[in-house]
């Protein structure tokens, strides 16, 4: 995360509420093959553990049960120009950004937490979709089964928390709200937002 404590990000129902809102990120793992990556859907299964699942291929899956993993969530980020701070010359490009880590230990679940967990993550984000919501009861549960075979789900019990909320905040309040309009005219509404809010 970002070394400048002005940037540090503590706030955990906060993380909790962007990782939700986010509902996927990037699970690292190191294995006997180097680093790995897997990206994954997460949802909260309570306050300190993640569920999150992976496709029974992936080959970072024969290294995760019993290791320790960090989970990134990334939210809104952008490039901001130094002109939009009208503070003259002596500034430089930077990029803001709001991200979480979350590191732990991974626990491989059994096949009914498994179904659970992509049932709370379905509702999670069914939830926010103009619809009726999709459920598991819409489908052939001989179907349910053979497809959830073909997924591993585990649990990241949460160890460390780690935010950064890089929004600005060392600059004069009107050079960050000068360098939000400039990130929202040129497209990037969702860092403007957070940097007006900072």
């Amino acid at each position: 995360m970002h070394p400048n404590s002005a940037f540090r990000w503590e706030d955990r129902a906060a993380m909790r509420a962007l990782v939700s809102e986010l509902g996927f990120g990037q699970l690292f793992a190191a294995t006997p093959d180097g680093p790995r990556v897997a990206q994954v859907p997460a949802v909260w299964l309570d306050d300190d553990t993640l569920g999150l699942h992976l496709a029974r291929g992936n080959g970072i899956l024969r290294h995760l049960d019993g290791a320790t993993a960090l989970f990134s969530a990334l939210g809104p980020d952008g490039y901001i120009s130094p002109d939009w701070y009208g503070l003259g010359n002596d500034q430089v490009p930077t990029w803001n950004y709001v991200a979480v880590e979350l590191e732990g230990t991974m626990r491989k679940m059994n096949h009914d937490a498994l179904v659970a967990q992509i049932d709370r993550l379905s509702a999670e984000q069914e939830a926010k979709l103009d619809k009726p919501p999709w459920t598991r009861g819409k489908m052939d549960p001989k179907l349910v089964d053979k497809m959830t075979t073909a997924i591993v789900g585990f649990r990241l019990e949460i160890a460390a928390w780690r935010g950064t909320i890089k929004l600005g905040q060392n600059k004069p309040e009107a050079a960050r709200l000068a360098a939000a309009d400039g990130a929202e005219a040129s497209g990037r509404r969702g860092i403007a937002h957070w940097m007006r809010n900072a």
